[in-house]
């Protein structure tokens, strides 16, 4: 498996790990995949890993 990390992916793999992840096709015909990926918007800009945004969202889930 390649790796996902931001060091080792350009943007354009990033947004293809993303959409591949979330099922989207890329034609925004309303699967909801767009939404999600909106999530991962730091990830694809090289601001944040893929790891630290699902660990910082399912802490808001956690009591």
């Amino acid at each position: 498996m390649q790796s996902i990390l931001i060091k080792d992916t350009t943007r354009e793999e990033r947004a293809k790990i993303v959409s591949e992840a979330l099922g989207g096709c890329g034609s925004c015909d309303g699967c909801g995949a767009c939404g999600q990926a909106d999530m991962y918007e730091a990830y694809i800009n090289g601001e944040k890993e893929i790891k630290d945004i699902n660990m910082e969202y399912r802490a808001r889930y956690v009591h």
